[in-house]
């Protein structure tokens, strides 16, 4: 609205509408309005039919989420009805084994609810491992010994020995004859200690929103280096719903930059831009809508942290839910209505020269409560 208004009115009718509207914001007429809308909002409130009914009649806010929730609910059930060979559940599953195996005390029999689901997966992809659509040989290699171990692991049952049974007939990975069992279950060395507190403090304190980069190209091999940093962080059930889209052509890089908020001014000499990407299509409920929001921005933590060690240096955009923005994005990135952004982020070598923002954090007695009350159940 704002460019249209520019372009149709003269410079002192423009002055006279901003003038106008600061009169109004700063008059009792605004607050009356708010007080209003605050009114109408605790009332929508109160009760959960209203909260709907408001977002379904009055708002469209959540109308995108919603739609790429079920969006990514039925490609998730359409790839189990059609042949089983879903990566996500495989990952899920191999990875609830896993904490199965190390519990304590171990149970001699566990995972009987799912164990056949979780064979006849592994064995759809390892049987065809190109139609998950993705590189899988490193997950199926984990797979299988995390199957192997589970199956010496629980005692005789009638469920459990059927599906021992199946594992067996199942062709092994291409790539797990050497140091075959080993993505398994293990004990860590609590003695090695890779970084101490005062070195993971100041590299939290040296890394900072960079926004003036030296013009120079980043190494992609720098780059992946750091994903793959990112990759080990936590993900729940392992699934890891996320991309990152990496731009380092400079035409690319233009385009892409214009996409979130908060670049402009100087998003003509970021080097890289990175699009973290969640995706909806990794589970098979609503209930885990937010996972990839929160598995992503672990990982993009991990992978700014990261840059740093490596001479490089990041700026995240926040990407707040704009319809203008989210189409743009949809176009430009080519997303499918399940890929949901998470952020954007620059990254470079940066400019020696320039300034970074303070940036205060909240102290440390705000941000964190020892054993605040609760509510027994």
């Amino acid at each position: 609205m704002k460019p249209l208004v520019n372009k149709i009115l003269p410079e002192d009718q423009r002055d006279q509408l901003r003038d106008a509207r600061l009169f109004f914001n700063a008059s009792g007429v605004r607050r009356l309005a708010r007080s209003a809308q605050t009114a109408g909002l605790r009332f929508a409130s109160q009760v959960k039919p209203l909260a709907s009914a408001y977002y379904s009649l009055l708002s469209r806010q959540f109308q995108r989420e919603e739609r790429a929730v079920l969006l990514g609910l039925a490609k998730y059930h359409a790839e189990l009805q059609e042949d089983d060979a879903n990566i996500f559940l495989m990952r899920r599953n191999v990875h609830r084994l896993e904490k199965g195996l190390l519990m304590r005390p171990r149970r001699p029999v566990f995972a009987k609810e799912y164990i056949l689901e979780t064979v006849n997966v592994y064995r759809k992809i390892v049987a065809e491992p190109v139609r998950s659509g993705e590189r899988v040989a490193e997950s199926l290699i984990w797979a299988y010994d995390v199957l192997g171990e589970y199956f010496r692991a629980v005692a005789a049952d009638p469920v459990l020995d059927h599906a021992r049974e199946i594992f067996g007939q199942c062709p092994v990975p291409d790539g797990s004859g050497e140091g075959a069992g080993n993505r398994v279950p293990y004990k860590r060395n609590l003695d090695e200690h890779p970084v101490s507190f005062g070195q993971l403090e100041r590299l939290a304190v040296k890394r900072r929103s960079v926004r003036w980069f030296e013009q120079k190209p980043v190494p992609r091999e720098l780059l992946d280096k750091a994903f793959t940093v990112a990759g080990l962080s936590p993900s729940a059930c392992n699934r890891q719903p996320y991309r990152f889209l990496v731009f380092d052509d400079p035409e690319m890089v233009a385009t892409v930059a214009g996409v979130p908020g908060g670049t402009a001014g100087f998003k003509h000499n970021i080097p890289v831009m990175v699009a973290v990407l969640g995706t909806l299509d990794a589970f098979y409920s609503e209930r885990d809508r937010h996972v990839p929001y929160i598995d992503g921005s672990l990982a993009a933590m991990s992978f700014a942290y990261a840059l740093e060690t490596l001479g490089l240096s990041s700026c995240i955009f926040n990407w707040p839910d704009i319809e203008k923005r989210e189409k743009m994005a949809e176009r430009v990135l080519g997303l499918k209505g399940y890929e949901r952004p998470v952020f954007f982020m620059g990254v470079g070598y940066p400019d020696p020269d320039a300034m970074v923002a303070y940036s205060q954090k909240r102290p440390l007695d705000v941000m964190r409560v020892y054993n605040p009350p609760i509510n027994p159940f």
